[in-house]
């Protein structure tokens, strides 16, 4: 098998190319239409940011036409395609994304095609035209009525379809993801803010983070696989704050698994969120420090559990910061023997919700890359050790219930299967039975092509003979592949 992707001059590599091509063009495009049809509803026509909004856009089209010959921006349920290849929703072309999916809805289209020797002015009439429809009440016929008129004003280049009946279940298992990467980057941003701010000395909105909580905890009860397949972002750049958020997400998946109450999760997912809020106070050049670090400085970073405590009493006059929270603030390093830290002076029995996230944080910081880890391990080899190393400390049945939520290969674990395809684990196997069989997602194939987005397969199911007709056979390291995880997650 080739590593590093598929062989020069493949289809699969061609495919790769041309998917690569029109997610960065198809996005330009996108967000130079969005600026010309606001531009359009807020200034005349003769105004000098219309003039270079159009010709932004005219250039931007005809960049794509010289490669791909025709244009179809196509909606289907919270996404817009271009040329059948799916764009990105980021959080900086949100806003656009967003705006013109709102204005196509509007209007009544579902697609829309582009042909080559469309001019300048066919793509001026067309976005006048889009505004005055879209503010228009929303009819069955609308699209065929701007049809029409696209035709009656010689616009022989530009053609708008309503949308496709779509398959219902697809449509909604997307709508679910959407929700999902929402919640997941909102959490994220809140988690930032209130971090830099405790950083700065400034008052954070605590307010803000219990909606993020609320949302994690209602997105999980709702569907659970969609946010942990986000877990597998783990942002090297912005680990302080994806970290935050992945505990924060295991610990409420772990704690509905333990049988808590809707109320519990919610004050468990608030401590997560805040189990590390004390590293806020650590200087950063400790916190980053590349290399081992002196006695003083590991002293100073063992520090940030009790400064968690502090400052989450801080916090409290701002909004309602469960106790609870500071408990698990201070005791998430102290193992189930005591022998972590902060040092115990008598005995104790950590508490239930100190233990669910002592498990996700070592979970989620073994298995990603950081300042001084720059190779994760793999999620099954951190998951073997949580379990056989007594010296880590963690609580035996909690381990055991985290490995029977996300299965002996962890979602987005890359493997190796014996068909000699590499697949990555997309959920654990509902029947515990089958806790080495996951359900995967094929994403090369045997020759060592790589696939976007693959298919899904069941490791567990057999064929008419009564044999799996695919088994792992080895972890491996998706880098070795070329293969970006979340690419297949988000």
């Amino acid at each position: 098998m080739t590593a590093g992707g598929p062989p020069k001059g493949s289809i699969a590599e061609t495919v790769q190319t041309t998917d690569g091509f029109l997610r960065h063009a198809g996005r330009d495009f996108l967000v130079v239409l969005y600026t010309a049809v606001r531009s359009l509803k807020l200034y005349p026509i003769e105004n000098a940011q219309v003039q270079k909004a159009l010709d932004d856009l005219t250039a931007t089209t005809k960049h794509l036409l010289d490669v791909e010959k025709e244009i179809e921006l196509r909606l289907q349920g919270e996404f817009i395609f271009i040329n059948s290849t799916r764009l990105r929703l980021d959080l900086d072309n949100y806003a656009s994304f967003s705006h013109i999916l709102g204005v196509l809805r509007q209007s009544g289209i579902g697609a829309v095609r582009i042909d080559e020797g469309v001019e300048r002015k066919q793509l001026q009439i067309f976005v006048s035209l889009l505004l005055s429809y879209a503010a228009k009440d929303v009819t069955a016929t609308k699209v065929f009525e701007l049809a029409q008129k696209l035709s009656d004003a010689g616009v022989t280049h530009i053609g708008v379809e309503p949308p496709l009946e779509t398959d219902e279940d697809v449509e909604d298992e997307e709508r679910q993801k959407e929700a999902a990467k929402r919640t997941y980057a909102r959490s994220v941003a809140v988690t930032k803010e209130v971090i830099n701010s405790i950083r700065m000395g400034r008052t954070a909105n605590v307010k803000k983070v219990k909606r993020a909580v609320q949302a994690i905890v209602d997105q999980v009860l709702n569907n659970e696989a969609s946010l942990m397949g986000l877990t597998t972002l783990r942002d090297y750049d912005e680990y302080t704050f994806t970290h935050s958020v992945n505990v924060c997400i295991f610990s409420v998946a772990l704690g509905r698994k333990l049988g808590l109450t809707k109320l519990q999760l919610y004050d468990l997912g608030m401590a997560a969120l805040f189990h590390d809020v004390g590293k806020s106070r650590v200087p950063l050049e400790v916190l980053n420090k590349q290399g081992g670090l002196t006695d003083e400085e590991w002293r100073i970073m063992q520090a940030h559990p009790w400064l968690g405590v502090l400052t989450l009493f801080g916090l409290r006059g701002y909004g309602e910061i469960p106790y609870r929270g500071m408990i698990v603030a201070y005791e998430h390093h102290m193992k189930t023997d005591l022998t972590g830290y902060p040092k115990s002076l008598r005995p104790r029995e950590l508490s239930i919700y100190s233990k669910i996230v002592a498990v996700a944080d070592g979970f989620d910081a073994a298995t990603s890359r950081r300042v001084y880890q720059t190779v994760p391990i793999q999620p099954d080899q951190v998951l073997k050790e949580m379990w056989e190393n007594p010296r880590r400390g963690y609580d035996s049945v909690v381990v055991k219930a985290f490995i029977n939520l996300i299965g002996i290969y962890p979602v987005g674990t890359c493997v190796i299967l014996d068909t000699y395809e590499v697949a990555l684990v997309h959920s654990a196997n509902p029947d515990v039975t089958h806790v080495h069989r996951p359900v995967v997602r094929i994403v090369t194939t045997p020759e060592g092509g790589v696939q976007h987005p693959g298919f899904l397969a069941d490791l567990a199911q057999r064929d008419a003979a009564g044999n799996h007709p695919r088994s792992i056979v080895k972890v491996t390291d998706p880098i070795k592949y070329g293969i970006n995880v979340s690419d297949y997650f988000v």
